[in-house]
């Protein structure tokens, strides 16, 4: 895709003060459509308030701080994902990570056993994830590391994924569910909550490794998990956007956080991601409150930024950032 939609003034305020909570952005191992000091310059100017920096690879929460420093009118956010780079499921790594300051943890994505071993194809003319080749890279040169597992074969959270959530809770972090399948999703929701997790994601359910069913999401959601509808996964062919419709409305759109998932040189400017998919939102009938909601007032209940005027009374609580 070289022509993408260009967002309206409508959208553009309708989403003024949101974070999108994933997005990936240069510096990173695969090629990038922007670096994140230039990234942040451009939310500052659209009126966004910030984003979280996503890496598969690497932990982010050094760099959010530099960009903070570097433009301080949209907030950078650091992150952590738990493949085989950073250990796997590794204690240590996510207690580092939070002692410095990351917003996010998200569990294996694509060293998950569920990524390795699913058998759902990309639909025809989908866009194939980037990082696939570099998966495929790895496998070739004798590097390819054993999956990283979250329950054991009797379907109980391991240990390390037990300590993990405990840590998540005391750095007040948020715990995402990166490409597990959607049984261990459920498990997993619930165990991170018993060890004190107060925000859960399950990272975009629609993604053609989880495929989550909608009663499920509705169950998930009913446990207190924010469902993450990110903007490529329908964009790029992953599910049609009809699907993708229908999930929001039937899960409800105040259990959903819209995020972009961009940052692919292919895919168009981080920047106009939200706002190009409050557009879409806006067409099929939803209410400017629901895209405000989705958008807006539950990326900031994430990030734990101070709830805005116009913010759900649930979401009214003492600022943490």
């Amino acid at each position: 895709m070289t022509e993408h939609p260009q967002p309206s003034d409508r959208a553009r305020e309708l989403v003024r003060g949101a974070y999108d909570v994933h997005i990936h952005v240069a510096p990173d191992v695969m090629r990038r459509r922007i670096d994140d000091v230039t990234l942040a310059e451009r939310f500052a100017a659209v009126g966004m308030a910030g984003f979280v920096l996503k890496s598969h690879y690497a932990p982010t929460a050094e760099r959010a701080a530099v960009v903070r420093r570097a433009e301080p009118g949209a907030t950078a956010l650091g992150a952590i994902t738990l493949n085989a780079s950073v250990g796997g499921l590794n204690p240590v790594a996510v207690e580092i990570a939070g002692r410095g300051g990351a917003t996010f943890v998200w569990l294996p994505t694509v060293d998950s056993a569920n990524q390795r071993h699913c058998q759902a194809g990309e639909p025809e003319g989908a866009t194939p994830p980037m990082w696939a080749k570099l998966q495929e890279d790895l496998r070739a040169d004798g590097m390819a590391a054993d999956p990283v597992e979250v329950l054991t074969a009797d379907g109980e959270v391991v240990p390390a994924a037990r300590q993990v959530f405990r840590l998540v809770a005391r750095h007040d972090m948020v715990l995402a569910t990166g490409h597990l399948h959607a049984d261990e999703i459920a498990v997993v929701v619930e165990a991170a909550a018993q060890e004190g997790v107060e925000r859960i994601v399950v990272t975009h359910p629609e993604f053609t490794s989880q495929r989550v069913a909608v009663d499920r999401q509705r169950e998930l959601a009913a446990r207190g998990a924010l469902l993450e509808r990110c903007f490529t996964t329908p964009y790029t062919g992953k599910v049609d956007w009809e699907t993708w419709f229908r999930a929001i409305r039937e899960a409800g759109p105040e259990h959903s956080v819209i995020s972009s998932d961009l940052g692919q040189p292919f895919n168009p400017p981080v920047e106009d991601g939200l706002a190009i998919c409050a557009d879409r939102l806006l067409g099929e009938g939803f209410a400017e409150a629901d895209v405000r909601t989705m958008t807006v007032h539950n990326s900031r209940w994430l990030v734990g930024a101070a709830p805005l005027a116009d913010a759900p009374a649930r979401h009214r609580k003492e600022s943490l950032v």
